[in-house]
């Protein structure tokens, strides 16, 4: 969890502490232990809902980071896939394939990712793509091995195209404000209800508030760091291109 995440769950801790002393202290618990009943069935429905909405994004915010990391590594198969074919394939075109394989990885790595911190891509990756398939498009076949290349250099092309597409579609993906706004106004219903309950012991009244308030803040602390899957604590690393790159012999001289 970042310093951020845990700064702001001691703040709201604080601060909720200090809201609930404020309240013990102008409304004595009698006033407020006369309506216990009442606040307590009303406080049941208020957590089951919260709990559903709690519980619904946490699950897709899990999803879509589950999804991010599966596209990437996708990626980088359908990458080594073209390397591995651009091998096979005759001098100059294959060797211009191997480097521009490498190029690409090298350019998402250390490039693209820190730019999708930030919700942008990298044009200099989107032309690498463009001359790959400009290079293969170009290409003339001689011969059923040829054909056979040339095919399955296309496809492993096409794939990571489409792979690519959707990494970049997860830049933009995160928590919509509406919803950030539910969860929060959620949260603050949620705890408030619990300063309407009444009990002679201060100490005991003022543990359950906070700890209920700790696993609420958690939670969202946990959506914030899973909101955006390329940046924050669980971010999405570019580690299926680093192993992509860490494997590959000695690349062939274009000519």
């Amino acid at each position: 969890m970042s310093l951020s995440g845990i700064l702001i769950i001691l703040g709201t801790l604080l601060g909720v502490a200090a809201c609930i002393l404020v309240v013990q202290r102008f409304v004595p618990h009698p006033l407020r232990e006369r309506h216990n009943d009442v606040a307590g069935f009303i406080f049941a429905a208020v957590g089951v809902l919260y709990a559903m909405l709690l519980a619904f994004v946490v699950i897709a915010v899990w999803e879509n980071h589950s999804a991010a990391r599966e596209s990437t590594f996708q990626e980088a198969d359908e990458l080594a896939g073209l390397y591995w074919v651009s091998r096979e394939l005759p001098m100059p075109l294959g060797g211009r394939l191997e480097q521009q394989t490498i190029d690409y990885a090298e350019t998402v790595m250390h490039k693209e990712w820190p730019l999708m911190a930030e919700h942008h891509s990298s044009p200099e990756a989107t032309r690498l793509v463009y001359e790959l398939r400009e290079g293969i498009m170009a290409y003339h076949a001689n011969g059923p091995r040829e054909e056979l290349l040339y095919d399955r250099a296309v496809t492993h092309l096409e794939n990571l195209a489409s792979a690519r597409r959707e990494r970049l579609n997860q830049v933009g993906e995160e928590v919509p404000t509406l919803l950030w706004t539910a969860l929060i106004a959620g949260a603050v219903i949620t705890i408030g209800f619990t300063f309407l309950f009444g009990l002679s012991n201060t100490f005991t009244h003022t543990l359950m508030v906070l700890m209920l308030t700790g696993l609420v803040v958690v939670s969202l602390v946990v959506i914030r760091e899973m909101d955006f899957p390329f940046n924050g604590a669980t971010k999405v690393d570019p580690t299926a291109f680093e192993v992509f790159l860490d494997r590959l012999p000695p690349p062939r001289a274009a000519a």
